[in-house]
């Protein structure tokens, strides 16, 4: 709080040459307003947001009109869909988490193979959109031909407790992709990614902890995320373990191939994305893509991806490792994996 005792004590020294009884009471003004700012960005970026709105969507072309009898896809309620050739389609397949944990690098990947057709921006629409409709959702997806996978990514799904009952009332047969990573590095790049955005937040430790090193303040969203068993708990009341597939945000780093060939199986593709796409940046810390075919140069992910992490105590770490744990064995009881986190 360097900052609010420097704001102090200047607004305290010019109040005080002025002299009189209400310069006093008038100095603490200062550092209370900057915590108030300090803190107040740290809502705005922390808690859930708002609806996009729809400039930040990118808006589609005109669909063609629909034939008199809309098909009708098994499993979607009685829902219209799209379909035939080049026509915009609910996602069969969903990146649904988490946060931090490699989405955003797992789409990119999997845009490279013929039969996948991503939307790039995150829609939000099982979160904050769902009021907009399900017409509005399948005008914002890419067209698609017959054997062409529509996917979506929006990592906050995982962790909203509406969201798998309404993809459920979508189709009950989405495919599900969570993308998981070891919940003590997973909240510090969250936090990484606050600081970024919001100068001057308190430290890791003050919202990790209660009073000092007191409990877990799991009402804190960069702890919360990690819980992984508690979010999925919700997502088996509505969904088979057979609809999921949990990719490791770590060997999505260390072998970015090999995690991509078990997500082109589970989606039903062939292997088309293979090890001869992908080169390892040393400066960034993870895998980038090789140059394509009549392409200039390779592509890697934004400047925002493989930020450096702020330097938490150790001591604050082991307690982290330790709070996860049990969450983190339950949860490899309840997907047959073993993560290796402990």
């Amino acid at each position: 709080m360097a900052g609010s005792g420097g704001l102090g004590g200047g607004a305290g020294g010019s109040q005080g040459a002025r002299g009189g009884p209400g310069a006093a009471l008038r100095a603490p003004r200062a550092p209370l307003l900057f915590a108030a700012l300090v803190l107040g960005a740290y809502c705005l970026c922390a808690l859930p947001g708002r609806c996009p709105p729809a400039g930040r969507i990118p808006a589609p072309a005109p669909a063609p009109a629909e034939p008199p009898r809309a098909a009708r896809s098994p499993g979607t309620s009685g829902l219209p869909v799209a379909s035939g050739s080049g026509r915009r389609r609910f996602p069969q397949a969903l990146i649904v988490g988490v946060k931090k944990g490699g989405t955003r690098a797992l789409l990119e990947f999997l845009r490279l193979h013929p039969d996948v057709r991503a939307l790039g921006s995150e829609p939000h629409f099982f979160d904050r959109c769902y009021e907009r409709g399900l017409a509005w959702y399948r005008s914002l997806m890419p067209r698609t031909l017959d054997g062409q996978i529509t996917m979506e990514k929006t990592p906050s799904y995982f962790v909203t407790r509406e969201a798998p009952r309404r993809i459920h009332g979508m189709s009950p047969a989405t495919k599900l992709i969570v993308v998981v990573r070891n919940p003590v590095t997973r909240a510090i790049s969250d936090y990484a990614q606050m600081l970024s955005k919001t100068p001057g937040l308190p430290s890791f430790g003050t919202l990790a902890f209660r009073r000092g090193l007191g409990p877990v303040d799991t009402a804190w969203s960069a702890v919360r995320i990690g819980l992984y068993a508690q979010h999925l708990d919700n997502w088996l009341r509505y969904f088979p373990l057979s609809r999921f597939l949990f990719v490791s945000g770590e060997r999505l780093v260390s072998d970015p191939a090999g995690e991509l060939g078990h997500v082109q199986d589970f989606l039903g593709l062939k292997r088309v994305v293979t090890d001869k796409h992908f080169y390892f940046n040393a400066t960034k810390g993870f895998p980038c893509l090789k140059k394509a075919q009549g392409s200039g140069r390779p592509r890697c992910l934004g400047k925002s991806k493989g930020r450096p992490h702020p330097r938490v105590p150790e001591a604050m770490v082991q307690r982290l490792r330790a709070f996860y744990r049990p969450f983190n064995r339950k949860f490899y009881q309840m997907t047959g994996q073993d993560f290796g986190w402990d």
